[in-house]
This record gives structure tokens, C-alpha cells and sequence, in this order.
């Protein structure tokens, strides 16, 4: 028998999302009997102890009989059991320095960290994430900015509408001035920012189009691949070359600052990687973008104006383009540009956002749990025992004392 217990959220600010949700639970009770799945209490989750409780599902102070222990965000060093097999979001693997000290704890209590973001098929695409539900979120978001910042129209924030149907229903009388709108990325943020997109009827233009013309209502752009990035040496794109030797690759990005009004940014970025623009480009006299909601959300990282993360309670602030120093947000001015730079975009619409992750725990990672040996826990295992896997070696002056 397979204990599996769902841990209740530890990190400030909490968030209410869960791995699973309470009918999720008892589908896998009662497709895997050798599972059994306990769920710690907690007065914050998007899904009551009491909706657990009506699914047939334990509840219980005391996870420490579990093998395996589900959560979302970090847990704290000092809440880590030592010698469990964990499963959450790390943040470790491009040596963060806010979580050094909890990487240090995984080694020191001999935790087999298995992290959601290296859960990958053998062709590194990923399996599990919530970014879906931050491309929905950091989507509106930044349309939201827009509006409020130059009184133009009004969006309600996504947290108050609760679910992303309810989301949707907002869009219904929503008419939009012809704004030009610049995304990037690809992959599950993507496809969340083009619902959005969708759902308001904002019309998709190609990349050289929106670069030479003005339009009579709201347009977006989708760059990524070779719209993003060029090598240095021969101005082509070829993606594998890309992912192995990214520094050999510029950013186009800059070619499109005098044209977008609104950034949505959800690329990929480690510091290999061309950022988007620089500091000293938001100086320019030609520069256009007044919002930019930093869907990625790494600070000083892609979008350098990124100068810390926000919260869902006050997901906004102005960087002024003069200073390139933090101010208040909603200047009817185009002199100060809006970030939106919410890490946990998600919890806006936790409950939306549980069910889907669950659905792909379910279909792709238990699977692997109930295996003698599996590729893709081997590939997402960033220590066990005491010490970094091979894969994660490249940690080791960031995790060992």
C-alpha cells in the first residue's frame, strides 16, 4: 500500500490551490487499490475539509506513516519531514537564491524531492504545471491594467469572479479600443493568454504586419521561435540549437517596443537567454508599452523592469521610464509603465486550477508512482538520500554547505 498525503500550504503569503481535489481523491482510491490518500487539514484550502470529508476521504494532523507527501508551493525548511518522497514546486532548479536555504534542508533531511517542473516526457516537454490557468490570469490581468490605468473600460479582477466560466461571462459587454498587444512564449501559458485573447475578440495579426500598420481595433502578435530570437552570427533560428546554446542567440523583441501598447510576456528564461529588451531601452523616446504583465514573473530576469513580484492583493505597480525606479501605478501617463508581476497567478482561480492540475497528476504521474522504475520520476528527482542525482550535479555549490 501506496500512503499518499496531501499537505496543507505553509509558505506566506498561503495559497489555496491543492494537487488534488477531493472527487480526484476518491477516483484514485478507487481505481489504484494499493493507494490510499490522507489530506492534513486546513482552513484556507480552495476545497473545504468538509468536501474532502464527503468524498470519503481521511483527514489527519499526522502525515508521518505517508511515503509520499503532495503540496503546491515550497515548504518551509522547517516543516520538511525528513526521509519522505515530496512532490511540489521547488523553485531550486535555476539556483534561486530566496530558496537556497530550503534546498540546503532537502540535502540535510535526506528528502527525495521530486519537483512538478521536471516532470518532463523524454523530449523535455512538460507534464504537469499550472500554467494554463497563469496565462488565463496574467492575460487578464494585464488587459485589466490597461484599462484602469487610462480609464478606458473595466474589468473586474479574476479572483472576484471565482471561477473561470464566471471569468468569462465578464467578457460578454466588454468592447476594447484598438490596442496593439505583443505575447510571448509558447506552451500551456500560451494557450491560457490566447483564450483570453480569443474570448474578447482580439484579432491575431502576423508579426511583420504589426510591425508596419496601425488598426482600427484591438490586435495582438504571438512571437516566439524565429519572430523572437536570431543567432548573432547569421541572424537564423534553428530550435534545437536554440535550447542547447542560447547565449548564441539575440532577442528581436526591441524591434516591436515602438509598436505594442501591452507586453504579455510567458517565455521560458534562465540567464543564458537574451532578455526581452534592457533597462536603459524603456528611455527611449520611441518606446510604446505602458503595461506589461510579466506572466514568467522572474525578477530582474526576461523583463528587467521586473523589480520584485506582487501579490494578488496589489498585483500592480508603475516603473518610472525616466529612473527605471518603482512608483504608483494607474498614472493616466504614458511616462510610467505597469507591471504586473504576480507569482502565484493561478490562485486567482484556484479551484479551476486544482481540478486541471489534478486531471494531469492523475493521468500521467500515478501511473509512474505504481512502476518498479520510472524515466520520468528519475528525470524530476533533484535529490534523494542525502545528495543531489547525477542530472542536478551542476547544483552542488548552491545546495551542499
Amino acid at each position: 500500500m501506496i500512503r499518499i498525503g496531501v499537505i496543507r500550504e505553509r509558505k506566506k503569503l498561503p495559497d489555496e490551490r491543492v494537487p488534488l481535489i477531493p472527487r480526484q481523491c476518491t477516483y484514485i482510491e478507487a481505481h489504484y487499490p494499493g493507494i490510499k490518500i490522507v489530506v492534513e487539514p486546513s482552513p484556507i484550502r480552495c476545497y473545504t475539509d468538509a468536501e474532502y470529508q464527503a468524498e470519503g476521504i481521511e483527514l489527519n494532523e499526522n502525515l508521518s506513516d505517508c511515503d509520499i507527501l503532495l503540496g503546491v508551493k515550497e515548504v518551509p525548511a522547517d516543516s520538511l519531514v525528513p526521509d519522505k518522497t515530496y512532490f511540489f514546486f521547488s523553485h531550486t532548479k535555476k539556483k534561486q537564491p530566496y530558496n537556497q536555504g530550503l534546498m540546503r534542508a532537502l540535502i540535510e533531511k535526506r528528502i527525495r524531492m521530486i519537483d512538478y517542473e521536471c516532470l518532463t516526457h523524454s523530449d523535455d516537454q512538460r507534464i504537469l504545471g499550472f500554467g494554463l490557468y497563469a496565462g488565463i490570469v496574467g492575460a487578464h490581468n494585464g488587459l485589466l491594467t490597461y484599462g484602469k490605468k487610462f480609464g478606458l473600460y473595466d474589468l473586474p479582477a479574476a479572483h472576484a469572479v471565482k471561477s473561470f466560466k464566471d471569468l468569462m461571462a465578464a467578457y460578454e459587454h466588454v468592447k476594447l479600443p484598438n490596442i496593439k498587444i505583443a505575447m510571448t512564449g509558447s506552451g500551456k501559458v500560451a494557450s491560457g493568454v490566447l483564450e483570453v485573447l480569443t474570448q474578447l475578440d482580439i484579432e491575431a495579426v502576423e508579426p511583420n504586419d504589426f510591425l508596419t500598420h496601425e488598426y482600427e481595433y484591438p490586435v495582438f502578435t504571438h512571437l516566439k521561435g524565429a519572430n523572437l530570437y536570431a543567432r548573432k552570427d547569421n541572424d537564423m533560428f534553428f530550435r534545437d540549437d536554440f535550447h542547447a546554446n542560447p547565449e548564441a542567440y539575440k532577442c528581436l523583441f526591441t524591434s516591436y517596443v515602438n509598436q505594442a501598447d501591452i507586453l504579455m510576456n510567458g517565455i521560458y528564461w534562465e540567464r543564458r537567454i537574451a532578455r526581452l529588451f534592457e533597462k536603459d531601452d524603456i528611455k527611449r523616446r520611441d518606446w510604446r508599452v505602458s503595461v506589461i504583465s510579466d506572466i514568467t514573473c522572474d525578477i530582474d530576469g526576461s523583463v528587467p523592469i521586473n523589480l520584485d513580484s506582487s501579490t494578488i492583493a496589489d498585483p500592480v505597480y508603475g516603473v518610472d521610464r525616466a529612473t527605471c525606479t518603482r512608483t504608483a501605478p494607474f498614472q493616466n501617463t504614458k511616462d510610467v509603465i505597469d507591471v504586473m508581476a504576480v507569482d502565484n497567478l493561478p490562485n486567482e482561480l484556484p479551484r479551476d486550477a486544482s481540478r486541471y492540475f489534478g486531471i494531469h497528476f492523475e493521468k500521467h504521474i500515478l501511473p509512474e508512482l505504481v512502476k518498479a522504475n520510472s524515466d520520468i520520476l528519475k528525470r524530476a528527482t533533484i535529490c534523494e538520500g542525502g545528495k543531489l542525482t547525477k542530472k542536478y550535479e551542476y547544483l552542488s555549490d548552491y545546495a551542499y554547505e
